[in-house]
């Protein structure tokens, strides 16, 4: 179990005004007591990527800030989740997108007191197992000598291990856009080697086989209309998959399908060459994203 019930906490967030800024959120969340905020970072961690939207996106910002704005007020927070918070997968999100942005900002300023706690606290320890270390670097020698590195990479390990491999290039498209879907769904404390399989698919589709990466982009659109995925979808299998090669069945698809056309709207093609840029911006017209 969490810290706390995480549909509750959710509502609460749902219900908070609606943060514009950071200094928004900040004025927001910075009165919060110690143990809220980190029943909300928690929550947070296991909100599929589909919904995080609105005040969630600005409350994750918020957290991602935090070890570059308040260094100490930062280092509480992971105590204070390595105290409370039982669920493992969740608990290791704190490593890459938050104590290590901590020790690369503020490192030299955190060091002691890192130091003096994980003396006494095993879970600290396993947490700095999954920090980078540099050779060369003295801070993070310093980090290595306190570091339970094997606890870590079994557990990571763990993580990342699927319970079921999928087999992306004996699917058909129909199953593939499913598949592609529920990975690309996932919050980052739920993801593992499927995603990065999938990756190394649509990479593979692109150099080898361009007109079915199309196909598949067309099933996804088909039976998804989450922004959040159809941004995903546009900035990465479409925006990759557009060259000279392609941009024929480009403008076909665009012509006839106009959920397609308006996915154009999220590619940015400002590297292409002169001629493909001419053919987009007319797709493309004024909806650009």
């Amino acid at each position: 179990m969490g810290l706390t019930d995480d549909a509750g906490l959710l509502e609460v967030i749902a219900a908070a005004p609606q943060l514009q800024t950071p200094d928004e959120t900040e004025a927001f969340l910075d009165p919060m007591p110690l143990g809220e905020l980190a029943s909300m970072w928690c929550a947070l961690q296991r909100v599929s990527r589909r919904d995080q939207v609105g005040s969630i996106w600005a409350l994750k910002l918020y957290f991602d800030r935090l070890p570059h704005r308040r260094p100490q007020q930062a280092l509480d927070l992971v105590l204070e989740v390595l105290r409370a918070e039982a669920d493992k997968p969740t608990v290791m999100q704190l490593n890459d997108k938050f104590l290590l942005s901590l020790l690369y900002a503020h490192g030299e300023e955190v060091i002691a007191r890192i130091e003096r706690e994980a003396g006494h606290n095993d879970r600290l320890r396993w947490l700095l197992g999954g920090v980078h270390v540099d050779p060369d670097d003295p801070l993070m020698s310093r980090i290595a000598g306190l570091a339970d590195c094997k606890a870590w990479q079994a557990d990571r390990l763990a993580q990342r291990t699927p319970r079921e491999p999928l087999d992306f290039a004996n699917m058909s498209t129909a199953r593939l856009a499913s598949a592609w879907i529920e990975q690309y769904s996932k919050s980052e404390r739920d993801q593992d080697d499927n995603l990065f399989a999938i990756m190394d698919f649509e990479r593979d589709l692109r150099e080898d086989d361009p007109d079915r990466m199309i196909d598949l982009i067309l099933e996804i659109l088909k039976i998804e209309a989450n922004p959040v995925l159809l941004s995903l979808l546009a900035a990465g299998p479409l925006e990759d998959v557009i060259s000279a090669g392609t941009i024929d069945r480009i403008e076909r698809e665009a012509r006839v399908n106009e959920r397609f056309r308006d996915l154009l709207g999220g590619v940015w093609y400002y590297r292409a060459s002169d001629e493909l840029k001419t053919r987009l911006d007319a797709l493309v017209g004024e909806s650009r994203w």
